[in-house]
């Protein structure tokens, strides 16, 4: 950082208190109802032949699949009952009258043996809820405790499920969790931040960066929001990584400016070279981590798309809150950071270079630098092996509680009722002309075809309804719904679950049934697959735009080419670890009874993704902390071995610190009983301690010892690119004058807190 910011800092540190404490007033009165305003889809990619078949067959017929279903369940006796189909057809004709409803059908209006159990004592209503999502959001807040009724006396009972119950019941869960997990997570964070720093005063100033960044990134969403869809999962990692970030920037910044004041240097002089050493490391590795962040605005998905805004804002707004903010106010407290301590303990910063824990294991794992390399990257590959049959799905009912009614209701359906009707896949037929006999007749004929595929249920067309092959009913009042001015559509019933395997052969089935129809398919398996296709297909762009950038970046903060190699290569090998004990744990359904979640056989396929970014941005995070201290070291006396282990020791405590403190925050996350929040929230804790653990504590002083002074070696060209744009982490310091060492024996040093005594 510029000597000159860090000069301002200190001399106008109550200016900059001030603003920090305005904008978090302004943060908190603007940003803080965000939850209210965001969306809960996204998921889709809107260039997706699914999505433009939803669309269209939105705006041409204003129909579609069904989205609110209506499970009734007959008093007694069956719902062909008399007094049971006068109260159906009631059902039906209210919720039909209710704004933002269309589409609306039941066993009772269509006479349809398919909505009608097995048992006979319960049907199905079945209705669209129109506009945006967050139309349909709004909607179903409304529709959801209107229709939910209990039986009593000859009255029906109703439950409210399908897809916009679902989300809006997985909405409500993740925000009530969201409030659990916080309140899991301050206290034992505060708990260990007082264990961690030996205060109160220095343990609360990560809290107040925390919150500064939190609501900071509140602010940003609803800004954004305005503009954009911004999904409401993105709260999850502003809260995660705001705490998370706040808290390794702070813990950095605080050591080195404990270890500055245990140098004895006064506390304007600790704060300015703080600001000039770790404020440049805290920047970089903040850019680290919206660099991965951003990675994901390739792809199409406003759900991950979402995640990249909110993690780039709380990179950047940590950053600037630790390197500006946190200044100023261990400027304003001066020597009073280490008040409150609790008993007599070393403060952080305060480091035994020559027999401290870190610097012995160090050493330690340099003497066997081959036979710890090959043992380290031996288990992490075999912790990863699960991972070579990962699954990915889609998220369906089953991402919420046992109990939650929306899933309860949707279970009853499949395990009662002949066929998936919510589940229907739709074909959009364009250029239709139902005058035209051969349009007819070629329609007909696709409906014939489809119907006779393994997985469908029934074909519904203008034409008629068709089962195996065959017109089962002829075309009907109920058919009018299917035409058009010049297109048509039909809805294809599966018997199979839509989100699964067979669901995703039954769509390749259709996609390739021959027909001189133009058609497009849509529907959930459809939309399972293209999902896939669309970030599968995009992920290596992510990947690389991820590998070139961190790379270049850490070449031009360190001067060597094997260095950010290295990194690149041991952050891979911790994620793939990662993600095959998640495979292990969460696909396969190994720890479902005590974690409580109900496995199915595959994982949400976002969730790689989105946990690959955040989770290498982390790992990057604490590389950046590591090298840069080592480097430093380099650069001072040129012994890499010596520079490895004062490196280490210097940082083993605030990274093992930083680690285990956000992994506690991840954890609380995975709390959630929504089971995709909780393996993110596992999943990014295991990343966070793996790579805190085994990749910092044994695999990089390892590798390091191996390439001995190779790791910073680069071409000429390359080498003198690299200090003329002049991103080197070291700062050249002078060392503490004379007069100072003097003050220093005495216990003087930090007597005068006002006087700069060395000119930068």
């Amino acid at each position: 950082m510029p000597a000159s910011l860090a000069r301002f800092i200190v001399h106008r540190r109550r200016f900059v208190l001030v603003g920090a404490i305005l904008f978090m007033a302004i943060a908190a009165a603007f940003g803080g109802s965000v939850a209210t305003k965001l969306s809960n889809g996204g998921f889709d990619d809107p260039k997706a032949e699914s999505s433009v078949t939803k669309t269209l067959i939105e705006k041409t017929f204003g129909a579609g699949s069904p989205n609110l279903v209506l499970l009734v369940r007959a008093p007694s006796g069956s719902v062909d009952d008399v007094n049971t189909r006068a109260a159906g057809l009631a059902l039906t004709k209210e919720l039909a009258d209710a704004p933002g409803v269309a589409g609306v059908a039941s066993y009772w209006t269509l006479q349809a043996p398919p909505l009608k159990s097995n048992k006979g004592d319960e049907a199905l209503v079945l209705a669209r809820l129109t506009g945006t999502e967050d139309d349909v959001r709004k909607t179903i807040e409304e529709i959801s405790p209107r229709f939910t009724r209990t039986a009593t006396g000859s009255s029906l009972e109703v439950t409210v499920t399908g897809e916009a119950e679902v989300f809006r019941q997985v909405g409500t869960t993740i925000e009530s969790d969201l409030k659990r997990a916080e309140t899991i997570a301050l206290p034992i964070t505060l708990v260990l931040l007082v264990l961690v720093f030996g205060g109160l005063v220095a343990a609360s100033l990560p809290l107040f960066v925390g919150a500064l960044t939190v609501l900071g990134t509140f602010l940003v969403l609803t800004i954004i929001n305005s503009f954009t869809d911004v999904s409401i999962f993105a709260l999850n990692l502003t809260t995660a990584m705001g705490l998370g970030l706040a808290i390794d920037y702070a813990l950095f910044i605080i050591s080195r400016y404990r270890e500055e004041l245990a140098a004895g240097w006064p506390v304007h002089d600790a704060v300015i070279r703080s600001v000039r050493t770790a404020g440049r490391t805290v920047v970089f590795s903040a850019a680290t981590v919206a660099i991965s962040l951003s990675s994901l605005l390739v792809f199409r998905q406003a759900f991950l798309r979402s995640f990249a805004y909110a993690g780039v804002a709380v990179a950047a707004i940590a950053a600037i809150a630790s390197v500006v903010v946190l200044p100023a106010l261990l400027a304003v407290l001066g020597t009073r950071v280490n008040a409150l301590q609790l008993g007599k303990r070393r403060v952080a910063g305060a480091v035994d270079l020559e027999n401290g824990f870190w610097h012995r294991l160090a050493l330690a794992v340099m003497r066997r630098p081959g036979r710890i390399a090959i043992g380290g990257v031996t288990l992490l590959v075999l912790l990863g092996t699960p991972f070579l049959h990962l699954n990915v799905g889609l998220s369906d009912h089953r991402v919420l509680p046992q109990e939650a009614t929306a899933r309860t209701a949707l279970e009853r359906i499949a395990a009662d009722f002949s066929s998936r009707e919510n589940g229907a896949a739709e074909i959009f037929v364009r250029s239709y002309n139902p005058a035209d006999a051969g349009a007819t007749e070629s329609l007909a004929a696709y409906a014939g075809s489809l119907s006779s595929l393994k997985g469908v249920a029934r074909v519904d067309a203008i034409t008629g309804s068709f089962i195996g092959g065959k017109l089962v009913a002829p075309a009907n009042g109920s058919s009018r719904r299917f035409a058009g001015k010049d297109a048509t559509w039909l809805s294809v019933v599966p018997s199979v679950e839509p989100v699964s395997p067979a669901g995703e052969d039954l769509v390749r089935d259709i996609r390739a049934v021959d027909t001189k129809l133009d058609v497009l398919v849509g529907g959930p398996s459809a939309q399972l697959v293209d999902s896939k296709a669309s970030l599968f297909g995009r992920l290596p762009y992510a990947g690389l735009i991820v590998a070139l950038v961190t790379f270049v970046l850490l070449f031009l903060m360190f001067g060597g080419l094997l260095v950010p190699l290295k990194a690149l290569l041991l952050n891979v090998l911790s994620l793939t670890a990662t993600f095959g004990a998640m495979v292990w744990i969460f696909q396969d359904g190994h720890l479902a009874g005590f974690l409580k979640f109900t496995p199915t056989g595959t994982i949400d396929a976002t969730t790689p993704v989105l946990m690959f970014c955040i989770a290498f941005g982390l790992s990057m995070d604490y590389e950046v902390f590591l090298l840069s201290r080592i480097k430093e070291e380099h650069d001072r006396h040129g012994d890499n071995t010596r520079a490895v282990a004062v490196g280490l020791e210097k940082t083993g405590r605030i990274v093992t610190a930083a680690s285990l403190l956000i992994a506690v925050v991840f954890v609380a996350f995975a709390t959630s009983g929504i089971s995709f929040i909780k393996l993110f929230g596992l999943g990014l804790a295991l990343a966070v301690l793996m790579d805190a653990f085994v990749i910092r504590a044994t695999l990089v002083p390892a590798f390091m010892r191996l390439a001995g002074e190779a790791n910073w070696w680069a071409p000429a060209p390359l080498r003198r690119l690299q200090q003329r744009i002049g991103l080197s982490e070291h700062v050249e310091l002078e060392p503490l004058p004379a007069d100072l060492q003097v003050r220093r024996l005495t216990g003087t040093a930090n007597a005068d807190r006002d006087t700069l005594t060395t000119s930068y």
